[in-house]
């Protein structure tokens, strides 16, 4: 059964601004996620360490930190915004693709990574997209499908999606500094 807030509509609140070099969508919070109010916070979740591993950040931040992502260029959003708990539990009625077009369009990020195959499924229109870099743009920005992080999803990890996102972020980085 969907676990659902009428308190507060955004569970966990996007962390966007215009122009980010990337943007990562998950499914929605998980029950540590929501309970801390901040994105990837269940300890088994490997979305922070991936981080700093890939480059995209310079030490290992805390789920706490999340809102520092900003500062890098890095946004945050799920799919669905009102639910929290695994991919199972959440109604359908709840993935809400045309809002995450829309934050898409408002924003301009020049990419946007799914760390979920069903949230990049939704969003995408694709039944089974393939991990990494997508050959299609959704909105303009630059599409990749990562391995899940989440601790229930481990036999299915690869990392080298993930390093394709930062080797994308770090080229965009590096263009603005010599422009500079």
């Amino acid at each position: 059964m969907p676990r659902a807030s009428s308190r507060n509509r955004h569970l966990v609140p996007d962390l966007l601004a215009p122009g980010l070099d990337l943007v990562f969508c998950g499914t929605a919070p998980s029950p540590a996620s929501f309970k801390a109010r901040a994105y990837y916070a269940n300890p088994g979740n490997a979305f922070w360490p991936t981080l700093n591993a890939v480059g995209l950040t310079p030490e290992r931040f805390s789920p706490d930190r999340y809102p520092e992502l900003l500062a890098l260029g890095i946004g945050l959003t799920d799919l669905n915004k009102t639910e929290y708990g695994s991919d199972h539990e959440l109604s359908s009625q709840a993935m809400d693709a045309r809002a995450l077009h829309a934050k898409l369009r408002r924003f301009r990020p020049a990419a946007i990574a799914f760390t979920s195959k069903n949230a990049a499924s939704l969003a995408l229109g694709v039944k089974a997209p393939a991990y990494g870099r997508q050959i299609e743009k959704l909105e303009g920005a630059t599409a990749f499908v990562l391995a899940s992080p989440s601790g229930r999803a481990r036999s299915f990890w690869t990392l080298e999606p993930w390093r394709e996102v930062g080797a994308f972020v770090a080229e965009r980085r590096q263009r603005r500094e010599r422009a500079a």
